[in-house]
């Protein structure tokens, strides 16, 4: 017994876990359920705690240009405090809330491009914890599916989407990073805009759309990115593509409104105040694909979702498993 437990110290013969999500995109705001299995080593253990936590993979932009890195942006102990005998096999069910501004991860199917993953690390007394790494898949609430929509059916396309460290000033952000989905203009606003940025910002109470027109420079405008915000509640029931088309034209308005002002030296009212997007620059053509150009088909009526940077599911799910394997303890992972 005394080899056993010197043994299970070494992570050998210990217990194992694997975390098991419940099927379908969870969405943000709501529960994510699933069962913790566990399976006995070659000895007793006792089972201090199990955890789980959300992490991101997020880019962050500093003197030296743009990094990538893994942000933890929630956590929850689902169980512990009990001894898991020698080879015994147990199961522990959990349903956590997810934050409101968990990224969206996928729309009808289509993957994003985000990364998000569930880590579970279970503590065991005398020996050496273990830990599991599942793909997290976040579906979109009814306001911004209904808000992805109407840009779809305006002319929009989707380009690519990231999540990026920082925060915006002014806004009731909660998490460390914010999701910007990039979409290609409509037809009617092409030559206006080369791109379209929206972010969503969720919260009990309902969910605020940052919308920002890219930094296209005309021979009287500096380029830097103009942006405007609205509100809308979780339910409601708009004409959502005069909403959304509204909202657009307020944006390329006064995106253009500040073009003209920038000519006699009044300067970006945005500029500095938010403490993002002041000068980003993009470096997407490095995750970029054969198929970034073809437009999926995202329901009766939905945007036009591209196959971002070549990924498809599968490939998604490889990246998780290789993304996050330097922050797993000598490739522990499980199931």
């Amino acid at each position: 017994m005394v080899f056993k437990r010197l043994l299970g110290s070494l992570g050998i013969g210990g217990p194992s876990v694997d975390t098991v999500l419940d099927p379908g995109p969870a969405l943000p705001g709501h529960s994510l359920t699933g069962q913790v299995h566990l399976r006995g080593g070659d000895a007793d253990f006792d089972i201090e705690h199990i955890t789980l936590e959300l992490v991101a993979r997020a880019e962050a932009e500093h003197d030296g240009g743009e990094s990538e890195g893994v942000v933890a942006f929630d956590r929850f102990t689902v169980g512990g405090g009990f001894r898991l005998v020698a080879g015994e096999q147990r199961s522990v069910p959990f349903g956590v809330t997810l934050p409101w501004e968990t990224p969206i991860t996928e729309l009808y199917g289509q993957p994003l491009g985000i990364v998000l993953g569930v880590r579970t690390e279970l503590g065991v007394a005398g020996a050496k914890d273990k830990g599991d790494l599942d793909q997290l898949s976040v579906g979109p609430l009814p306001a911004q599916e209904a808000v992805l929509e109407a840009l779809g059916r305006l002319g929009f396309g989707f380009r690519s989407a990231d999540l990026e460290y920082g925060h915006i000033g002014g806004t009731g952000q909660q998490l460390p990073f914010y999701q910007e989905i990039e979409l290609t203009p409509a037809p009617q606003y092409a030559h206006q805009v080369d791109e379209i940025e929206l972010t969503f910002l969720a919260s009990p109470a309902g969910l605020e759309v940052v919308l920002e027109a890219d930094k296209r420079a005309g021979l009287f405008s500096s380029g830097h990115d103009a942006l405007t915000r609205f509100t809308v509640g979780h339910h409601d029931t708009r004409d959502w593509n005069a909403e959304v088309d509204g909202w657009i034209r307020q944006l390329v308005e006064h995106r253009a409104a500040y073009g003209s002002q920038a000519a006699y030296g009044y300067g970006d009212p945005y500029a500095g105040g938010h403490g993002w997007h002041g000068q980003h620059e993009h470096h997407e053509q490095h995750r970029s694909g054969p198929g970034i150009g073809t437009a999926v088909a995202a329901g009766a009526a939905g945007l036009a979702v591209g196959v971002v940077g070549g990924m498809v599911a599968a490939e998604v799910v490889d990246e998780i498993g290789d993304f996050f394997e330097g922050d797993e303890d000598d490739g522990d992972d499980e199931g």
